[in-house]
C-alpha cells in the first residue's frame, strides 16, 4: 500500500494531471480562436469550405479544408502564445551569457582524479 500511495503522491503524477486539465480547457480557447478568424475570413472569402470539391471523383476538398483550418490554428498558437511567451520570458528572465572560463574547483577535481588514476596499483 506504501508503493501505491508514493506512486499517486509523487510530484509528477500530480503535475501531469493538472497539465492535463489545463491543456483539455486550453485546446476549447484555441479551437474558439480559430472558429473566430475562419469566420473573418468567411466574411472576407467566403465560406472557406470546400468538401464538396472533388475533382475527378477524389475527395480532395475535405482535405484542403482540414488544411486551412490547420494553418490557421498554427497561426493562432504561434502569433498569440509563442511569439508573446518566448518575448514575455527573454523580458523577465534573460538568458545568463556563457562563460568561457572554467571553475577553478572543476579543474582541481580533474587534476586529482588524474593522479590518482596515475598511481601504481597493489
Amino acid at each position: 500500500m506504501k508503493g501505491f500511495k508514493d506512486f499517486v503522491m509523487h510530484g509528477n503524477l500530480v503535475e501531469l494531471a493538472v497539465a492535463f486539465v489545463i491543456a483539455g480547457a486550453f485546446g476549447e480557447v484555441v479551437k474558439t480562436m480559430v472558429d473566430v478568424i475562419m469566420s473573418i475570413v468567411g466574411k472576407v472569402g467566403g465560406n472557406p469550405d470546400f468538401n464538396t470539391w472533388e475533382p475527378a471523383k477524389i475527395p480532395l476538398g475535405a482535405f484542403i479544408t482540414a488544411l486551412v483550418a490547420f494553418l490557421i490554428l498554427a497561426a493562432v498558437v504561434y502569433f498569440f502564445i509563442v511569439k508573446p511567451y518566448t518575448h514575455a520570458k527573454e523580458l523577465f528572465f534573460p538568458a545568463e551569457p556563457e562563460s568561457d572560463t572554467v571553475d577553478p574547483n572543476t579543474e582541481l577535481l580533474k587534476e586529482i582524479r588524474d593522479s590518482v588514476r596515475a598511481r601504481p596499483t597493489l
